[in-house]
């Protein structure tokens, strides 16, 4: 968040830009948006790279943003080519939460109406595997935005938090429902009921996080991931992201039985039939995406 957000972190900023080691990456064929960079990575540029590109403001999620943030990932998701989505910030933060000045003056008719912030929720939704790689300061939005995503690796000098109680609201895109299916409610209500922030490895220890890393080695292990991920099928990728996401958002039986679903129509895809095949064979498979 900007303002308040910003100034809540501020004070205590001593994270080093890791933005620095991202550098060895190409950028000649970023496609520049106000807010967000584009980019293919990885050694078959397989790979959609999204970095937030707010660094003066913490990449405070203002509606711009996150405009560009859903046109961004309309164009990788159509994108054939592309099998994984990184989603990384510029600068010293991930994002330090939504921007305040922003929605300061609002009232209750016009977010109610308008149903404020419901299309900040398009990460969410998203089929192709989404990981976040957190830099530096994730809060409020930025916290809510790094939990949409399907994988998250975090820099060893990361912090989380749900700030919103200081400032007299509590958070609006998910801060308050998915940190509970991670941490369970007591530590949920510690987290969105005291505004603290956390570090990288208590987000690590919650599950909130997979890996905390050195800040050199995050992008980097986050392509490297993105690529074994992409090297499957990425119908079968989409189908085992589905059943995940069943079971975190519905009970156990109608998690598994959509589970047995999926598996079933695996059945019905060439690159079931070739991966079985390859492995009856002992040979690596050559997956189609049919």
């Amino acid at each position: 968040m900007a303002g308040i957000m910003r100034r809540l972190v501020l004070s205590s900023l001593q994270t080093p830009s890791i933005f620095s080691a991202f550098r060895c990456l190409s950028t000649s064929n970023s496609l520049l948006r106000e807010f967000v960079l584009t980019e293919k990575v990885g050694e078959k540029k397989n790979i959609g790279l999204i970095t937030l590109n707010r660094p003066k403001a913490l990449n405070a999620l203002c509606d711009a943003l996150m405009k560009d943030l859903s046109d961004a990932i309309d164009e990788f998701e159509k994108d054939k080519d592309i099998g994984t989505i990184i989603l990384t910030g510029q600068g010293k933060a991930f994002a330090a939460g939504a921007d305040i000045k922003e929605m300061q003056n609002k009232n209750f008719a016009e977010v109610f109406s308008g149903s404020f912030l419901s299309h900040w929720l398009r990460v969410s939704t998203c089929r192709k595997p989404v990981i976040a790689a957190v830099n530096g300061y994730a809060l409020g939005g930025g916290c809510e935005l790094a939990m949409m995503c399907d994988i998250t690796f975090a820099s060893e000098n990361a912090k989380f938090g749900q700030p919103e109680i200081l400032i007299g609201t509590i958070p609006g895109a998910g801060g308050t429902q998915r940190i509970i299916k991670t941490a369970g409610k007591s530590k949920a209500m510690e987290i969105c009921l005291t505004g603290d922030q956390f570090t990288a490895q208590e987000a690590e220890k919650m599950g909130l996080v997979s890996k905390v890393l050195p800040p050199d080695q995050l992008l980097p292990q986050a392509i490297k991931t993105a690529e074994k991920i992409s090297s499957n099928s990425k119908i079968i990728v989409s189908m085992a992201k589905e059943a995940v996401n069943r079971a975190y958002e519905t009970t156990l039986q109608e998690g598994l039985l959509c589970e047995r679903r999926l598996f079933h129509a695996s059945f019905a895809t060439e690159d079931r039939a070739e991966g079985m095949s390859a492995f009856v064979e002992k040979r690596p498979p050559k997956f189609q995406d049919k």
